[in-house]
């Protein structure tokens, strides 16, 4: 589990591509200090396990599926990539609880300049959007943001200097590709509802086995 406050930025130096998986290989410093071979690493908010590392850098496997829904396939060697390592049970929570398992990429359709902060509109397909809400969490390449506006196909967010200084949306362009990961609240509470439904257990029902409203 990770909290969507990215550690560093890291730099990929390798990409060893199979038929349908990839070994990203990723300079780092700050995460490799108490790094270890099974570790989970977020990488631009997806979920990594460390099958190897050195002094200064570290080797993730992807597979078939990551590829497909994350942003990932295209990297190059010299892209930059967000890095959190999984929380501490005695850490700090300061942003909002992410899985590394992202729902799927979003497009950056404009960026604008407001005084300190940097507003991002994100393009995202119907089936992402249905779980944001105005002044709810999203992860945004691993970033624990907080949704500032909802448009008909997108949502926004604006970011303050300090967070686009010290991850990679200061260097996202319109038109770059982000991985997006819902608050997974909103999943589990429509998973439960969907299964309550199924149920047959209806207002009717409860009445007609002695439920009285108002007691």
């Amino acid at each position: 589990m990770f909290t969507g406050i990215v550690e560093e930025t890291g730099v990929v130096r390798a990409v060893r591509r199979g038929a349908k998986s990839a070994a990203l290989t990723i300079a780092a410093k700050e995460i490799l200090g108490d790094i270890h071979v099974g570790d989970s690493i977020a990488v631009s908010g997806v979920c990594l396990t460390v099958t190897s590392f050195s002094s200064g850098e570290f080797t993730a496997d992807v597979m078939h599926e990551t590829l497909n829904r994350s942003s990932l396939g295209g990297l190059r060697p010299e892209s930059a990539v967000n890095l959190e390592r999984a929380v501490a049970a005695n850490g700090r929570f300061g942003g909002h609880i992410v899985s590394g398992h992202i729902n799927g990429t979003g497009k950056i359709t404009s960026i604008q300049k407001d005084d300190n902060a940097v507003w991002y509109e994100i393009k995202a397909e119907p089936r992402i959007l249905r779980y944001i809400i105005e002044k709810g969490s999203v992860a945004v390449d691993g970033i624990s943001l907080t949704v500032a506006g909802l448009e008909k196909g997108s949502f926004r967010v604006s970011v303050i200097p300090h967070t686009a200084k010290n991850t990679t949306l200061s260097q996202k362009r319109v038109g770059d590709t982000v991985n997006i990961e819902n608050d997974c609240i909103g999943k589990y509470v429509e998973r439960l509802l969907g299964a309550s439904a199924a149920s047959n257990i209806t207002t009717e029902f409860l009445r007609k086995f002695g439920y009285q409203e108002g007691l």
